[in-house]
């Protein structure tokens, strides 16, 4: 009887709250990350929901642990049951950021460099690919309005259609391939036409797939930015309250003052930098298993060290990657026991992990320098 006295909601609570998140700080119970919590004190049972802050939660098996060694350490509890979900938080923000919300979607991330050609779009379609894999609702949204590629990348086989929306008017639904809604120009232009726009017509277009997308639920909307620091990203900052930006480099010097341009313009537009990806970090030869650093070496990782931001992964090349891309099926699902999916995989929940902590900081990411004007 002593041990069924003891064994009590409070006193399960009471030790979940020496287990905390090691990303946000603070303990799961303070964070309302234990959810229907149940104790069944004739079968000393204890069963409760643990609400992580991303379905790709990188530590979701650490928590788990935690939790179970901590419940089971209380008087009277014999067995328990855990049951891991998520809850994307939403980043907070002023009135003025959640007028300029994107109806339905959490957060906002961008892919970005200052040079074309070093795996940019790559690396979103897979990033898109892999928090979808993880259980993630994702869309996928094209800006790189003058080179639209991820239509070819993500093998997406429909067009996007029209339906009437009673506030927005006409509005696109954009297909899905890979669990990814996907919009793009390429959708809209015939075959090898060129876009021959200047700064306004690129605002319109930018608003529209914003604004003039029915994206639904989503918990990540990637966006694939074209490259340099022009006026589709400043159209971005100004329209929407973007969470952060990845920024993909190559370890080759010329690659990289592009991308120390990028940082800066992301960081006068006050979009955090959530790291850095060093692609075509090497090659391995399949023979000799040596590495080759064929664009220099470690140039990801010193502008990361120089701007404070987290290296998020070193992509290496390989010929799966390429071959994924021309197929339209991303090397994460392509070959996904591969070790560049698998980093590329854990790039996706180190972009997850990001959001998170940016969510939990309640920074207003729309209050940011208005740059230029559109009419």
């Amino acid at each position: 009887m002593a041990n069924f006295s003891r064994l009590s909601s409070d006193s399960v609570l009471a030790a979940l709250r020496n287990v905390q998140d090691p990303d946000l700080k603070k303990d799961l119970v303070t964070l309302n990350m234990i959810r229907d919590l149940k104790v069944v004190e004739d079968q000393s049972l204890v069963s409760f929901r643990v609400v992580l802050t991303t379905p790709a939660c990188p530590l979701k098996a650490k928590i788990e642990s935690e939790c179970r060694t901590a419940v089971m350490a209380v008087p009277g509890v014999q067995k328990v049951e855990i049951k891991m979900d998520s809850e994307v938080k939403v980043r907070g923000g002023s009135a003025h950021a959640a007028s300029n919300r994107i109806e339905g979607v959490s957060h906002i991330i961008a892919v970005s460099s200052g040079k074309g050609g070093v795996g940019k779009s790559t690396v979103a379609v897979n990033l898109a690919t892999a928090l979808a894999l993880e259980g993630a609702k994702v869309g996928l949204m094209d800006a790189d309005v003058y080179g639209p590629n991820v239509p070819t990348m993500m093998g997406v086989t429909e067009m996007p259609k029209i339906e009437q929306d009673p506030v927005r008017g006409e509005v696109f639904i954009p297909p899905t391939a890979q669990g990814v809604k996907v919009m793009s120009m390429g959708f809209l232009i015939q075959g090898d036409q060129p876009v021959v726009w200047r700064g306004p017509m690129l605002h319109s277009i930018v608003n529209q797939f914003c604004h003039k997308v029915n994206w639904g639920q989503l918990d990540y909307l990637i966006v694939d930015m074209p490259p340099g620091t022009g006026d589709v990203q400043l159209s971005l900052a100004q329209l929407v309250p973007v969470t952060g930006a990845v920024l993909v480099t190559t370890p080759q010097e010329v690659s990289l003052q592009d991308v120390r341009k990028a940082y800066h313009m992301f960081e006068k537009v006050r979009v955090p930098v959530m790291g850095i990806v060093e692609n075509m970090s090497y090659f391995q030869c399949g023979h000799c298993d040596t590495k080759h650093s064929l664009f220099g070496e470690n140039g990801g990782k010193a502008l990361a060290q120089k701007f404070r931001a987290p290296l998020l992964a070193q992509i290496p090349i390989v010929p799966q990657v390429r071959e994924g891309g021309d197929e339209g099926r991303p090397v994460v699902v392509r070959d996904p026991q591969s070790p560049v999916a698998q980093s590329l995989r854990e790039l996706a929940k180190s972009v997850a992990q990001q959001a998170s902590i940016l969510a939990s900081e309640g920074v207003d990411p729309s209050q940011i320098i208005q740059i230029g004007r559109f009419n």
